[in-house]
Formats: C-alpha cells, structure tokens, sequence
C-alpha cells in the first residue's frame, strides 16, 4: 500500500498553511479556504529568498483577478 507524500507551503493569496501533495510539484492548483491559484512548489527545494518569477507572477494576476470580481459584485450591488 503506498502513501502519499506531502509538503507544506503557504497559500500566497490568504497565507494559510496547506498541505499539498507532491505529485502536484508544478502544477496549479487552488487554495481549500480562499481559492486563490497558484502553482503548487516546495519552499524548501529553492535558495532562501529567491522566489521564481512566473509564480509570483502568477500570484499577482490572481489577486488581481480577485480584487476586479470584488469591485464588480460590489459594483453590481450599488
């Protein structure tokens, strides 16, 4: 029977702590409290404060997709 392996990372959008499955190394995957998107890596694997372009790039087009359905429902609710 085999396990699967976690790591743990910090949601870039809310910061909550998750547990994500290895096999999703590199792969975009969604936060279970907030649903922020980003791309699923371990911390531990990089150079301390080097942070890979695409995914902070990733990371903020999703807050900002986040902020614009924001002020469209409040919009909408106005």
């Amino acid at each position: 029977m085999q396990r699967d392996v976690y790591f743990n990372q910090h949601c870039p959008v809310c910061g909550r702590m998750l547990e994500v499955r290895i096999g999703l190394l590199g792969q975009r995957v969604y936060c279970q409290h907030c649903g922020g998107g980003f791309v699923a890596t371990d911390e531990s694997l990089q150079p301390a404060g080097v942070e890979p372009v695409r995914s902070r790039a990733d990371e903020l087009l999703e807050q900002a997709m986040l902020m614009l359905e924001q002020v469209a429902v409040e919009n909408d609710a106005d």
